[in-house]
């Protein structure tokens, strides 16, 4: 027969208020479970605290954004000459940096790169061309910036547009 006063931990309790009689006067559980919590919170606020310094730290290493500013801005169909001037936020030039031109509302063959000098200017030779029906389009500018700079390109450039004259 089952005896209330029975104080084995490690028989089974059919009853629950006999259970919890049980844990009430387990001072180790009581004790035990605070301790385990601040633990685990403390260690959950360390991680996280090096898991956004990381996160910063890797932001903090490209903060520049560049900009390209073709020179100049509006053309004609037909083969050209473009300068490129790849910038900083200050406007400041930068070297080395690979800009690349392509098709948006007007066409060009492929796609066509430089890399800037150290004046910070690129030249590329393109050969816009547009529709039959089309008064204007535009070329697509992007730039690459220099490996391991401070550098990043997340805006739109300047486009160029190309206008029927």
């Amino acid at each position: 027969m089952f005896d209330p006063t029975d104080s084995d931990p490690n028989r089974p309790c059919p009853l629950p208020d006999l259970a919890l009689s049980r844990f009430r006067g387990d001072e180790r559980a009581i004790e035990g479970l605070p301790v385990r919590l601040v633990v685990a919170l403390v260690v959950g606020v360390a991680s996280l605290s090096v898991m956004l310094n990381m996160l910063t730290g890797v932001e903090g290493l490209a903060v520049t954004e560049l900009d390209v500013r073709p020179e100049p801005d509006v053309v004609a169909p037909g083969e050209q000459a473009i300068d490129l001037v790849v910038v900083d936020a200050d406007g400041d030039p930068v070297p080395g940096a690979t800009v690349v031109v392509k098709s948006g509302g007007a066409s060009i063959d492929g796609v066509v790169t430089a890399e800037t000098d150290d004046r910070g200017v690129a030249s590329v030779t393109v050969a816009p061309s547009l529709l039959a029906h089309q008064e204007d389009g535009t070329l697509v500018v992007s730039v690459k910036p220099p490996a391991g700079s401070q550098y990043v390109d997340r805006r739109a450039n300047t486009e160029i547009l190309v206008v029927r004259s």
